[in-house]
């Protein structure tokens, strides 16, 4: 997906911040942090909303507030086809429980290792984490 959105010079992270601002009137910095605070660590999300500031997909019409630009608005849109085109491809085959559960499994081990220190894992298992 990465490969896809840089196409567009984005990141997932930085598609994630704009969908938030697109949902989200008149969407603060916190809105931001706090629908994405478990996809990404503060430093990868504020490089993230630097990006698409800096990018002109979005604005800021007040010190705290986020606004897409027109061009974002129209951009977004391209974005969210080729998206679901992505999705499409990448979930054939498989039924909504299936990615329901997929996507939970997922998001438990992600937590898991997350919320992991190298003290609770085997010498072997944190170094897999690394890298």
């Amino acid at each position: 997906m990465n490969d896809m959105l840089q196409e567009f010079g984005l990141t997932r992270v930085a598609w994630q911040v704009l969908n938030v601002i697109h949902d989200t009137p008149d969407a603060t910095d916190v809105d931001v942090l706090s629908a994405l605070s478990a996809n990404a660590d503060i430093r990868t999300l504020t490089a993230a909303v630097e990006a698409v500031l800096a990018g002109g997909w979005a604005s800021r019409p007040a010190p705290d507030r986020f606004a897409l630009t027109r061009s974002g608005r129209r951009r977004l849109n391209e974005v969210a086809e080729r998206v679901a085109t992505f999705r499409a491809r990448s979930t054939s085959g498989i039924s909504p429980d299936e990615y329901r559960t997929a996507v939970l499994v997922l998001e438990r081990m992600t937590h898991n290792l997350e919320t992991a220190t190298d003290a609770d894992l085997t010498e072997e298992e944190a170094w897999s984490s690394r890298g």
